[in-house]
């Protein structure tokens, strides 16, 4: 799957498009072109090898015996570079020992199928094409698209779809044809990633184990892929959640991803938290304050949940740390309202209660949602009293109040020293479900001097928390099972109810690592790092959770995403969590808390951003950090 926002290219690792499934070149959802199917001298090239060559790119190389006495070798080696935007250069090499003439043939068609009819199986027939420049066109009422190329073809039938050229190839030589798919009347679109002015800092790792080089550059080559632009403000940047399926706004999704790629500056959280501002609903009414998103499924054992609840409370959480990273104050002062009005939601939806329940209203109180309200609580609190606003004192009152009950209603004692409860039922009915969501608990936000915000659990519970993360009934050995093995309605391919969810395994990371526990950090981290390479450093949004063994690799999700941005940044988290950066650029300072334990040796990381200028860091074998470069007048916290 190549990928540059809004486009696509989805093809089998054989390299041709025949127009099964999902194979095709996308723009904005709508395929242009379903079959582009080559042949050399009347046959198909024999694929022998299919590589990525960046998030955007991907090259296929196929090769065929040409020469009647040429024996058992190929003479002929046909590559294939796809490029999302709708590039494909063909180019035949030729090794045989005397000239070859060669026919290129190159058969095109297409349906301008929806991806959603696509993906429910009801695309449409393919549509005929007619001869249109140098290329073919195809049209229905409501679209077209075109397919030219240059060379122009010595012959095109539209009757047939195909287009054909004649070659005379020299021993030794080469001969490219580039085919150029589009909608028609329309011009190259340039995608955000590919811009000058892109968002993400090119950082790069480096250390003793080069699979850290890998992940980070993936995932800054596949956020870049999936960066979108707000129409009516060109200048404002969020990340599509993921594709193909998502390649639009999730709210939750995009916030979340941009709070993990703050270490690559924080051009794209101010955008994505401008874009949403822009959304949130206004008063009167019960939804106020609110940043609307779509209900969610949440497993077996509760009923879907809203994702805007969770936007609305990670809006002021991540300008708060936007605000620790760097970002200008006069962005943060335009962004404040909004900030405030998600704050207000949060206390009028409390109101006399102590608990936050989701969906609203009568719906259950969720563990993780209570999380997320507490931090959105203190690190909102923590952003009004730096700008002289109100209610920071009301906050911290409430998400202590939050702190103290809910260690006793949502803990429950067992034999092997309790557990979190997934949720309260509306009657007050604990669901001892243990799953993933439990990682929220560990995620407390980060304050001034490089505090992490005080979480909901004291350190008995944090301890036993984390001991149930690191045992094999949810370390699947590979990453964070979404629910444990032995919970009733477990489903390693479940996506809320046993998967491997690339973002809740980092936020698990980081937050063990935060709270001291690094071996079952570290333990996680190398399981998530292994399956990273089996995915070829791409990571999907969630995989089956199945138990690793001796020579087993991870099993994909037919459903999930990828690339998808909260698992692209979560390798951005990965690495940046081990260096133990906790930056606060309004005191001018940066505090240092690194693994101790180094889990990949000695790590490297370059180009990152911290208070608007690059930052670079290194951590040695005996988990000591360095910092090799950062702003001017950036100090060193204790």
């Amino acid at each position: 799957m190549c990928v540059a926002l809004p486009d696509l290219a989805i093809s089998a690792e054989q390299g041709q498009l025949t127009g099964a499934g999902l194979e095709g070149f996308y723009r904005a959802g709508r395929r242009l072109l379903a079959r582009c199917q080559v042949r050399v001298a009347g046959r198909e090239p024999l694929p022998v090898q299919a590589r990525m060559a960046g998030a955007d790119c991907a090259h296929f190389v196929g090769t065929l015996r040409a020469s009647p006495a040429a024996g058992p070798d190929p003479d002929v080696v046909v590559e294939r570079a796809r490029h999302a935007d709708g590039i494909e250069r063909v180019t035949l090499r030729s090794s045989a020992r005397r000239p070859l003439r060669l026919a290129l043939e190159v058969a095109l068609g297409t349906d301008l199928a929806e991806l959603s009819a696509i993906a429910s199986g009801s695309p449409g027939p393919e549509l005929p094409a007619s001869v249109h420049d140098s290329g073919l066109r195809w049209t229905t009422p409501t679209g077209s698209s075109s397919v030219t190329a240059d060379p122009p073809p010595t012959d095109a039938l539209a009757s047939a779809g195909l287009l054909r050229w004649e070659f005379e190839l020299a021993p030794g030589a080469t001969v490219s044809v580039e085919l150029q798919v589009r909608p028609d009347s329309t011009g190259p679109l340039r995608a955000v990633g590919r811009a000058a002015t892109s968002p993400l800092a090119p950082a790069r790792a480096a250390g003793d184990d080069p699979r850290a080089a890998a992940l980070l550059r993936t995932s800054i080559e596949d956020l870049q892929a999936l960066l979108l632009r707000d129409p009516a403000h060109p200048s404002d940047t969020y990340l599509g959640a993921g594709a193909p399926w998502r390649c639009g706004l999730a709210p939750a999704e995009a916030l979340a991803a941009a709070r993990m790629t703050l270490p690559l500056g924080t051009r794209l959280a101010a955008g994505t938290l401008r874009i949403l501002a822009r959304t949130q609903l206004r008063g009167p009414g019960p939804h106020a304050g609110m940043i609307p998103g779509p209900r969610r499924d949440a497993g077996t054992h509760l009923p879907p949940g809203c994702t805007g609840t969770e936007a609305t409370l990670l809006f002021p959480a991540l300008l708060a740390e936007a605000r620790r990273w760097g970002l200008p104050d006069q962005e943060i002062r335009e962004l404040l309202p909004a900030a405030e009005r998600c704050l207000t939601w949060l206390r009028t939806t409390v109101g006399d209660h102590t608990y936050l329940c989701d969906p609203q209203p009568g719906g259950p109180a969720r563990s993780e949602t209570q999380a997320h309200a507490h931090r959105a609580a203190l690190l909102g609190a923590d952003l009004l009293d730096a700008y002289h606003r109100p209610g920071g004192a009301g906050l911290r009152q409430w998400a202590g109040e939050l702190r103290t009950v809910f260690q006793s209603d949502f803990w429950t004692e067992d034999r092997s020293g309790g557990r979190p409860a997934a949720a309260l039922t509306p009657d007050g009915r604990p669901l001892t479900h243990l799953g993933s969501a439990a990682v929220h608990l560990l995620d407390t936000g980060l304050l001034g001097g490089g505090r992490p915000a005080v979480g909901l659990l004291d350190k008995v519970r944090t301890e036993q928390l984390a001991r149930l993360l690191g045992d094999a009934a949810m370390d699947s050995g590979w990453g964070l099972r979404g629910l444990g093995v032995k919970e009733a309605g477990h489903n390693p391919f479940g996506h809320r109810a046993g998967a491997v969810r690339v973002q809740e395994t980092a936020l698990a990371v980081a937050g063990l690592a935060s709270a001291g526990y690094e071996k079952e950090a570290g333990g996680l981290l190398r399981g998530l790092l292994a399956a990273a390479e089996h995915f070829g450093y791409r990571l999907p949004e969630m995989f089956a959770g199945e138990q690793r063994t001796d020579g087993s690799a991870p099993l994909p999700h037919p459903a999930a995403c990828r690339p998808a941005a909260t698992a692209a940044a979560s390798g951005v988290l990965l690495l940046t969590t081990l260096a133990g950066i906790r930056p606060d650029a309004p005191a001018g300072t940066v505090t240092l808390r690194p693994v101790h334990s180094v889990p990949l040796g000695e790590l490297g990381l370059t180009g990152l951003r911290v208070a608007g200028a690059p930052f670079s860091i290194r951590v040695s074998r005996l988990g000591l950090a360095m910092v090799e470069e950062a702003a001017s007048g950036l100090q060193l916290g204790a």
